[in-house]
Formats: C-alpha cells, sequence, structure tokens
C-alpha cells in the first residue's frame, strides 16, 4: 500500500527525534506503524519523511551501494544520476563541476550535515576533496528549493551525511592498491547506546594521477595553457568526529567536526600546485516540549581554504569562513505540519588579492506548510532572504501530488529560486561589479512515480521540467565589466528504474536535457557549455552465496565547450565491472575494473580522462 504523506512523515520525525540521527525535530501522528530509518529523507522539506511520501525528486544513495558501486570518488559516485552532468579537469582530485538540470555549476546548494559547504569567492564546491569512505549516504533533490535554503538551491540541493553508527560497537577498517600508484585506506570506530552515539573516521587517499591536460595549442578561454607531459598527482587525508546524546524525552544535542586536507597537482600556465581544505563544524540542540511541537538550534561554520602555488613557490591564497545559524519550529496544526525558521549567514574572505569588500551577512526567515487532503498531498512554502549587499529577494513553491491509485501518483510543482552574486563577481579587482543583483529562475514540473510487485519492491519515476533562468552573470562590454545581462530556457525530461530481474538488482536513470543560451546576440539559441544532452546509467548486481558480481555502464552524449558552440566534445560509454568475496562474515575483498575497454574521452576540452584502471580492496565490517 502506498504509504499517505503525512501521517507517517509525523511519525518519522519522532522517531528520528528520540534515536539522533537524520532529521529535524517533527511531530508525531496517531500511530501508524513503524518504517525502515533507512527509508527517511530530509533535504526536501527540512523535515523528516518517508522517500516515497517526498512530493520532490529525490535520489538517496546509501552505504550498501556506496560499498556495492566501490566509487572512486564523490563525483564518480554522483556520475549518471537523473539530471547530474559532470565535467572534469582532468582525473583525481581535479576541479569538477556539477550541472544539476542544466542549471549552471554555483547553482546547486550542498550540504554536510546540514552545513552549507562552498567558495564564496568562486561559488563552487570541492566536491572531489570529499571522501567517499566519510560518507554515509547522499541525497539529492532536483528541482529549485530557495523557498527552503535560500541563495544556491535554484537547481537543487545535495547533502551528504557522514559516517554513523550502526551498532553498539562498530570498528571498520578498509585498504586499497590500484593503477596509477594508487592507494587507500580507512578506518574508524562508532557505537550507540540507549541515550547516546559517537562516530570517528579516518582516511588517506594518494595517486600519482594521469597527465591532467593533453597541452595542445588551446584558444582563448579552453585548455591549460601549457604543454606539461607529466602526472599529476593528488592526496587527501581527513577526519571525521560527531556525537549526540539524547537527555530525556524532551532534548537532545549533537555535535559534530569534519575535516580534508587536500594536495594537487595539476597543469596550468600560471599554477600548477594547490593545497586546500574542506572543514565543517557544527552543533545541533533540538527540544520536543510535545508530540506536536518540535524545535530545533544549530550553528556551524565552514570553510574553503586554498593556496596556489607555481613549481613550489607560493602564487595566491583564496580562504572563505562561512558562520552560519539557523533556528526551526515544527507545529502540529489539525491535519498538517507548520515549519517556521530563520536562517542566518555571515560570509567572509582572506585572500592575497584586495576585495573591496571581504564580507556579507545573509539573513532568511521561510514558512512551509504540508497536508494530506485525501488522496492529495500539498507541500508550499515562501521564503524572504536578505542580503547586506545586493538587497533581498522573495521566492516560493509549490508542490502537490495526486494518488491516483495505491501504485501510482501524479505530481506537480512551481517554484522561484535564486543564486546572489559571489564575491569575484562583485568586488574581484579590476572585475568585480558591485552593482549586479541576484539570478533569479521559474520552474514548473509534472511527474508521475510507481511501483508494482508484492512487496512494492520495483519502483519507477518519471519526471519532465522546464526552468527558466533571467539575469544570469556575464561579461558586459558595454560596461567591462560583470552584468545581469543573460538567460536561459533548461527544459528536460528524466526517468528511472528499480527493480529485480532473475535475482539481479538493476537500477538504470536516463535524462534527455535541451539547456538552451536566451542571451540576445550570436550565441542565442546555442546549447549552454558542458552539459550532455542525453545521459544514462544502469547498475546490474547479484550476489550468490559468499560471491557478488556488478557490472555498471554510463553513456553520455555530446556537448559544447564553450558558449559560441565551436569546440565539439563527443559522447561517450564507459563500462565498469566488480567482484567481491566476502570470506568471513566481518571480511571481504573486491575487485573492481573501470573504464574496462580503454575509451578516451573528454569533459572539458583538453583534459584528460582515467583510462581502464583497476582497484582492489580489503574491508572489514562488523556482522551485524
Amino acid at each position: 500500500m502506498t504509504l499517505p504523506c503525512c501521517a507517517p512523515r509525523l511519525r518519522l520525525a519522532s522517531l528520528c527525534f528520540a534515536g539522533g540521527v537524520l532529521a529535524a525535530p517533527g511531530l508525531a501522528a496517531a500511530a501508524p506503524a513503524a518504517v525502515d530509518l533507512d527509508q527517511v529523507v530530509v533535504t526536501a522539506t527540512r523535515t523528516a519523511q518517508t522517500q516515497d511520501a517526498t512530493l520532490a525528486a529525490v535520489t538517496v544513495i546509501d552505504r550498501a551501494e556506496i560499498e556495492r558501486r566501490q566509487p572512486a570518488s564523490l563525483p564518480d559516485l554522483l556520475r549518471g544520476a537523473p539530471g547530474v552532468s559532470l565535467a572534469n579537469n582532468g582525473g583525481a582530485g581535479k576541479q569538477t563541476s556539477l550541472f544539476l538540470r542544466g542549471t549552471e555549476s554555483d547553482h546547486v546548494l550542498v550540504l554536510v550535515d546540514g552545513i552549507k559547504l562552498g567558495s564564496a569567492t568562486s561559488g563552487g564546491t570541492a566536491l572531489q576533496d570529499i571522501p567517499v569512505e566519510q560518507i554515509e549516504r547522499v541525497e539529492i533533490v532536483r528541482g529549485p528549493f530557495s523557498s527552503l535554503y535560500g541563495s544556491e538551491a535554484l537547481g537543487g540541493v545535495i547533502q551528504i551525511f557522514t559516517r554513523r553508527p550502526q551498532g553498539a560497537f562498530a570498528p571498520s577498517f578498509s585498504a586499497a592498491i590500484g593503477s596509477y600508484q594508487t592507494h587507500r585506506a580507512s578506518a574508524g570506530v562508532a557505537g550507540k547506546g540507549e541515550r547516546g552515539w559517537y562516530s570517528v573516521n579516518a582516511a588517506h587517499e594518494d595517486t600519482d594521477g594521469i597527465n591532467a591536460c593533453r597541452g595542445k595549442p588551446a584558444p582563448r578561454g579552453a585548455g591549460c595553457f601549457t604543454n606539461s607531459p607529466d602526472r599529476d598527482g593528488y592526496r587527501n587525508q581527513s577526519l571525521t568526529v560527531q556525537g549526540g546524546y539524547r537527555f530525556g524525552e524532551r532534548w537532545e544535542a549533537e555535535a559534530r567536526a569534519f575535516r580534508a586536507e587536500a594536495y594537487n597537482e595539476y597543469d596550468g600556465s600560471q599554477n600548477n600546485q594547490a593545497d586546500s581544505v574542506q572543514q565543517v563544524l557544527g552543533a545541533k540542540l533540538r527540544y520536543r516540549p510535545s508530540e506536536r511541537i518540535g524545535v530545533s538550534a544549530s550553528a556551524g561554520r565552514s570553510e574553503d581554504l586554498s593556496e596556489a602555488y607555481r613549481n613550489g613557490k607560493y602564487s595566491s591564497t583564496f580562504e572563505t569562513r562561512r558562520d552560519l545559524g539557523s533556528l526551526q519550529a515544527d507545529l502540529g496544526l489539525g491535519e498538517g505540519l507548520l515549519s517556521l525558521g530563520f536562517d542566518w549567514q555571515r560570509d567572509r574572505v582572506d585572500s592575497n588579492v584586495a576585495y573591496a569588500r571581504d564580507g556579507r551577512i545573509l539573513r532568511g526567515a521561510f514558512g512551509q506548510w504540508q497536508q494530506d487532503i485525501g488522496a492529495h498531498a500539498l507541500q508550499a512554502s515562501l521564503r524572504r532572504d536578505e542580503d547586506s549587499q545586493f538587497g533581498g529577494e522573495t521566492t516560493g513553491s509549490l508542490l502537490w501530488g495526486w494518488n491516483l491509485s495505491e501504485s501510482l501518483r501524479l505530481t506537480a510543482s512551481y517554484g522561484t529560486a535564486f543564486k546572489a552574486p559571489t564575491f569575484n563577481e562583485l568586488y574581484y579587482p579590476n572585475y568585480g561589479n558591485p552593482d549586479l543583483g541576484a539570478e533569479t529562475s521559474r520552474s514548473v514540473e509534472l511527474g508521475l512515480r510507481g511501483t508494482w510487485g508484492e512487496r512494492r519492491q520495483h519502483v519507477w519515476s518519471l519526471n519532465a521540467f522546464q526552468n527558466k533562468i533571467d539575469d544570469l552573470i556575464a561579461y558586459d562590454a558595454s560596461i567591462g565589466l560583470p552584468g545581469n545581462v543573460d538567460s536561459a530556457r533548461i527544459r528536460g525530461l528524466e526517468a528511472a528504474l528499480d527493480t529485480q530481474l532473475a535475482q539481479w538488482d538493476l537500477r538504470a536513470s536516463a535524462t534527455w536535457l535541451d539547456a538552451r543560451n536566451l542571451s540576445p546576440g550570436s550565441h542565442r539559441d546555442n546549447w549552454l557549455p558542458r552539459r550532455a544532452r542525453q545521459s544514462a546509467r544502469i547498475d546490474l548486481d547479484r550476489r550468490m552465496n559468499a560471491f557478488s558480481f556488478g557490472a555498471s555502464v554510463h553513456a553520455a552524449g555530446e556537448r559544447y565547450d564553450d558558449l559560441a558552440n565551436s569546440r565539439r566534445l563527443g559522447g561517450y560509454a564507459l563500462a565498469d565491472l566488480r567482484l567481491g568475496y566476502a570470506f568471513h562474515p566481518s571480511w571481504s575483498v573486491q575487485l573492481s575494473a573501470n573504464n574496462v575497454f580503454d575509451r578516451r574521452y573528454e569533459t572539458a576540452a583538453f583534459y584528460n580522462q582515467p583510462g581502464r584502471n583497476y582497484l582492489l580492496s580489503l574491508r572489514y565490517r562488523p556482522a551485524r
């Protein structure tokens, strides 16, 4: 039976509050049966709800899938997910841009355990520096969500949850060796009791890498502008420490710290080495005075720190520090759930470049209403943001769902969103324009999802959408500075399937995208750069006693590397194979072969991608 949207959401929120797991506090409804907490998602509403109850387009990747697929990195894990297109500048650890539903790479909000992560100078997030071994699960919410999160959530939200305890005492360990002199190791310990939980995880990776750039003469604005045929290595070491405690039935607190330090070599005419740090510190306090009232307060800081070098000689520093605070109340009113919240953010920049201003403050207040009315479900939200630099923006969204039957649901939504200008766009010397306004968008979506089978174990979905983006920031020749001069229209269709065929687990997804430049001039009606028009992924896995087998195929259509559509990048298909053997209930060995047909391809012009490569892993995890 299809779970109704409201009652399980409220019940699960109370379960999450009691157990100290993923969700913000919510409310308890009248005693529906508890369901598997692994099905809970929190990113789409900032409250807990089952995945099949959410009205948004959501993809969840859990720890079991991460270990089954054996991805080389977080971008590799996200590759082929519905709506996701990636552009990588030369292999492991190199700058990777993620385009969600065809929007810009800085139109995606990235959260780590609820804390916003990213650079206030460039606007992007260094996804390549977040180790997969530190990740418990990933939630990808597609569509405009500025009405809940403010700036940056124009294309969607990706929330990364770090490793959590799975038992009373659960040590873990892994080690791996592979192609390109790759070495990896991780170790951790976690546990939970009746009231408290803790988790400590450390990871290390180093690789000689590949030659990042093929070094041929490149047009202005493309390639690395140098010929340096060498291996460009990468090293990353990370640590996560977190814990929580429940004080009686009403109070709960948790705190966490995550830090990843990376050293990266790359090809460039100005700089070719970089040290970087991604760091998140956060704490949350939850109070639940009654079954129908929940309040949470959180505070944290994220840091994106980078120093660049040329052949070991210091060149530049760009450091972003974000202080964040949030207060949210969830109130059960009648048959619905009202959420009210206030977010505060202060961005600060420290650099050897003299920015005209090195700080700003953002404030946002929002409200959200969720309710079931018979076979229908509604989710409405409204938010007002005030930026100390460019002023204010109001955004809203309305999502509706209709259960046509116990196994079929129709959804529709409309939403507006915005993206605040970055410090580089506002204040970079001899380039920034302090008079810039926000980029804005209007989006509509229609979806259909269904299940079949005795246990509803077969799941499929279709989503069609259109997003119109105005006031995109680009260079304005009339003023010699960046300006709000561009616009774009993005249309797309996403399909996903999760099923089982003859004891094989099958997961498949496909995306068709038409992302067009609508700006006046010679580039009008051109494709937006680095977005593949079509992409698809198929994962097939089977377990036979102690053995596991799997294969993945990822295909992407052609794309252009530039606004003029003069540099075409051909389509490609990649095949990966994997084999696992559990020689003990707690020990297993895995072998993965990636790009087995040694396909040569580029996702950014002139930047190489790894050829055929292998990874052999040993993993320990206590049997449950």
